[in-house]
C-alpha cells in the first residue's frame, strides 16, 4: 500500500469578497484519527453487486427511508467541526475581468504541494505549500470560466533530452562561486496541467489551427537552475465542431474526467452525457471517440494504484455512490467492480447541493469525501454547509462462503466532520 499524503489542501472562498484562502491540514488524523479499524466494513462479495452503508452523516435507519436535505442539515449542524489552523495564504484578484466579468480565482493542484492559481484575466503564478515560494508563470491564453484541471506527470516527450541540468553555486553570502550537474526533478520533468473548460463553446473547424482557448496546457519544462514554464494549445474534443451542438452545447456539461495510462503514454478521458466519451492522446495531440457510452462516474476519477482501479462517486438509485471501475479497456464501457451507496441525493423541491461532491484520495486506500449543502431550510439563511467523510476501501479474500478465494473490496465509513460559516465556503479539497 502507498504511503498517505502528510497535508491536504483546503480551499475556503470568501462570499463576499471572492478572495480564497489556502488552509494546509492533516485530513488523515482528523477523519481516521488513530484506530482506522473503528466501523464496521461493507463487503462486496460479487463484483456487480451493490451494498448500502451507514456514514455518520444521517442516521440510515431502514434503508428503504429516503434521507431529506433538512435531516442531512441537521446532522451537520450538530456534528463536530473541523479544525483549521492560520491560513498558509490568501489570495484576491483586483481589476476588472474581460467583458466586466467579476473578479474570481481558479485554483489547480499540481504535484509535490504545488498548486497553480489564475485570477478573471488569466494572470497566473506557482505556490508551493512547502517551501511557500510564489514563482510567476505566463498568463493563460484566455481566462477560463467554469474550467477542471487535470495533471498528468511525466511527460517524456516534453522532456529534455539530457538527464541532468545545471545548478547555480554560490557562496554564503551569496557570491557566484560556479555551476554543477544535478539529476532533474522527477515531479516537474515535462509535466502537465491540463485545463478545461467544463462546458465548452462550438467551435469552427478550422478556427484555430494551433489549438483551442478552451484547452490548453501549462508545462513545465527545468532549465538550468529555474523551472521554465509555458502555456500550450490543445486542440478541443472534436463533438464541438458539429453543427448539432451549437444549438444546444449549454446542456452538455463535461460529466466525468480522468487521466488514464495507456501503452507507455498518458490519455485523458472525458464523458459527456448524451454525445459519449473521448480520449486525447497527450503526446500525438489527437482525440478519438471510444464510445457513445459515458463513464459511470461524476466529476474526477482517481486512480488508486493500491488497488490497480478508479474510483471516483456518481449517482445510483437516488443516492450518493463511491464506484470503482477498471478502465484500462476503454475501448468498451467499463462496468463498476464496487458501488456503495452513501446518501440520497436532493430532489429539485427540496433545494440542490451548493457545489459538486468531491473525492479526495489521501493514499493507502482512504478517502475523504466531501458535501456542501445549503443550511437555509433550518433558518440559516445563506449559510453554507460542507461535511467531510472519512472511507476506506480495502481488498479482501472471501473463501469462508465458497466464493473461492475470490478478491472482492471492502468499504468501511469512517469520522464525519463539518465546516460552516456565514460568509466562507469551502470552494475545493485536494
Amino acid at each position: 500500500m502507498g504511503l498517505p499524503r502528510r497535508l491536504q489542501n483546503l480551499i475556503v472562498e470568501n462570499r463576499l469578497t471572492g478572495a480564497k484562502s489556502l488552509f494546509s491540514i492533516d485530513l488523515t488524523r482528523q477523519l481516521f484519527g488513530n484506530n482506522i479499524a473503528a466501523h464496521p466494513s461493507t463487503t462486496i462479495r460479487d463484483r456487480s453487486e451493490s451494498a448500502a452503508v451507514q456514514t455518520p452523516v444521517a442516521d440510515a435507519g431502514n434503508h428503504r427511508q429516503k434521507y431529506k436535505q433538512v435531516e442531512a442539515a441537521a446532522a451537520a449542524l450538530e456534528m463536530e467541526r473541523i479544525q483549521l489552523p492560520n491560513p498558509t495564504l490568501t489570495f484576491q484578484a483586483f481589476g476588472p475581468g474581460l467583458n466586466d466579468q467579476p473578479c474570481k480565482v481558479h485554483c489547480f493542484p499540481l504535484a509535490g504541494g504545488k498548486m497553480l492559481w489564475a485570477d478573471q484575466l488569466g494572470r497566473s503564478f506557482v505556490f508551493d505549500v512547502e517551501t511557500r515560494q510564489t514563482v510567476m508563470v505566463p498568463s493563460l491564453h484566455v481566462p477560463k470560466w467554469t474550467p477542471f484541471s487535470l495533471f498528468v506527470p511525466y511527460a517524456s516527450a516534453d522532456a529534455d533530452d539530457d538527464d541532468n541540468w545545471w545548478q547555480i553555486q554560490r557562496s554564503s553570502s551569496g557570491l557566484f562561486i560556479g555551476v554543477r550537474k544535478i539529476p532533474k526533478p522527477a515531479e516537474t520533468i515535462g509535466s502537465r496541467l491540463f485545463i478545461m473548460e467544463r462546458i465548452p463553446k462550438p467551435e469552427a473547424i478550422g478556427s484555430m489551427p494551433l489549438g483551442s482557448f478552451q484547452f490548453e496546457a501549462v508545462v513545465c519544462k527545468p532549465r538550468w537552475y529555474i523551472d521554465s514554464w509555458q502555456c500550450q494549445l490543445f486542440p478541443p474534443p472534436p463533438y464541438i465542431h458539429e453543427p448539432v451542438y451549437r444549438d444546444c452545447y449549454s446542456r452538455h456539461e463535461i460529466s466525468s474526467y480522468a487521466v488514464i495510462h495507456v501503452d507507455e503514454g498518458f490519455h485523458i478521458c472525458i464523458s459527456v452525457d448524451g454525445i459519449g466519451t473521448y480520449c486525447l492522446d497527450t503526446a500525438s495531440r489527437t482525440w478519438r471517440k471510444v464510445g457513445d457510452w459515458t463513464l459511470p462516474f461524476r466529476g474526477r476519477v482517481e486512480y488508486v494504484p493500491e488497488l490497480k482501479l478508479w474510483l471516483g462517486l456518481t449517482a445510483e438509485d437516488q443516492h450518493l455512490a463511491l464506484a470503482a471501475a477498471d478502465l484500462t479497456a476503454i475501448d468498451s464501457q467499463p462496468q463498476p467492480v464496487g458501488s456503495w451507496k452513501l446518501l440520497y441525493l436532493l430532489e429539485e423541491e427540496e433545494g440542490k447541493e451548493c457545489k459538486d461532491s468531491q473525492l479526495v484520495n489521501l493514499g493507502s486506500g482512504r478517502f475523504c469525501i466531501t458535501r456542501t449543502l445549503n443550511a437555509s431550510s433550518l433558518g440559516d439563511t445563506d449559510k453554507d454547509i460542507t461535511v467531510l467523510t472519512g472511507v476506506e476501501v480495502l481488498p479482501c479474500v472471501q473463501d469462508a462462503n465458497g466464493d473461492n478465494g475470490e478478491v472482492g473490496l471492502q468499504m468501511i465509513p469512517h469520522k464525519s466532520l463539518c465546516y460552516k460559516s456565514d460568509d466562507n465556503t469551502v470552494h475545493a479539497v485536494f
